[in-house]
């Protein structure tokens, strides 16, 4: 298993993915996905973290922030991986490893490819085939931004509006829901490596930019073009797989379809 990088650059939107040990259904039960966030709501109240979307799944969690520049994505992921374990591990009992030792980030252009990397992580349970539209998963950016909690929010929608060129809540809904509208009518692709395996995903001029900041530690990535966007890929193999057909077994609201729940 290659280690994901840390690699943050102020300024940048970055996409991080974590994957449970040895890709574990750690995460099946529902109480565990709301601590995930809980901690993720901590994380934002105490660092200034800047959450533009997310995704919290049964083996995996997506996470799409903007750096500021203050240390806080390093600081808040610390947080809220290591309170979910811990407190995960001590109502089980259990000890030993609960996330994969590193999480991975890749830095996503702020365009289309935005747009791009947003409804991929929307779309996420759909493509395991646990729902058929991302309004039917409660631990997910897609269904915060179109249905905004009273209380502890995470979703930093100021930052989102400025980055998509949007006016108001309203047109931020409206645009998120004609974007996963229209992915849905493709038909949601398959798992697309680009997004969780790479350096960064954007227009040329971005991947040089990046090249260029993260310096000897990305001069043997490989540019790979393809799908209107360009990839810098890490020379290592892939970081892990989704697992659809497990992920196929579980519901939006606990742990399997078949009534285990509780935890």
């Amino acid at each position: 298993m290659p280690r994901a990088n840390r690699y943050f650059l102020p300024g940048h939107v970055w996409h991080i993915t974590h994957r449970c040990h040895k890709q574990e259904f750690l995460l099946k039960f529902l109480r565990d996905r709301r601590r995930w966030r809980h901690w993720l709501f901590e994380a934002r109240k105490r660092y200034g973290l800047c959450v533009l979307n997310y995704a919290v799944t049964s083996n995996h969690v997506h996470l799409l922030v903007r750096d500021r520049g203050n240390a806080e994505i390093g600081k808040s992921l610390q947080l809220v991986a290591g309170r979910t374990a811990q407190e995960f591990n001590q109502r089980k009992g259990r000890k030993g490893a609960f996330w994969e030792d590193r999480y991975h980030a890749t830095a996503v252009d702020t365009d289309q490819h935005l747009t791009r990397c947003m409804t991929y992580i929307d779309l996420n349970m759909v493509r395991a085939g646990v729902v058929r539209h991302p309004e039917e998963w409660p631990l997910c950016g897609y269904r915060e931004i179109q249905r905004p909690p009273a209380r502890y929010r995470v979703i930093d929608q100021s930052a989102l509006l400025e980055l998509l060129g949007l006016r108001d809540t309203a047109g931020l809904q409206r645009t998120c829901r004609e974007w996963v509208e229209d992915a849905l009518r493709a038909a949601p692709s398959r798992r697309d490596p680009a997004w969780t395996e790479s350096l960064a995903v954007g227009g040329p001029e971005f991947i040089e930019e990046i090249k260029h900041r993260l310096g000897r530690e990305a001069a043997h990535r490989q540019a790979i073009h393809g799908d209107g966007a360009i990839a810098l890929r890490e020379p290592l193999p892939s970081y892990g797989t989704d697992s659809a057909p497990e992920m196929a077994r579980l519901s939006g609201n606990n742990a399997v379809q078949t009534g285990e729940g509780g935890g």
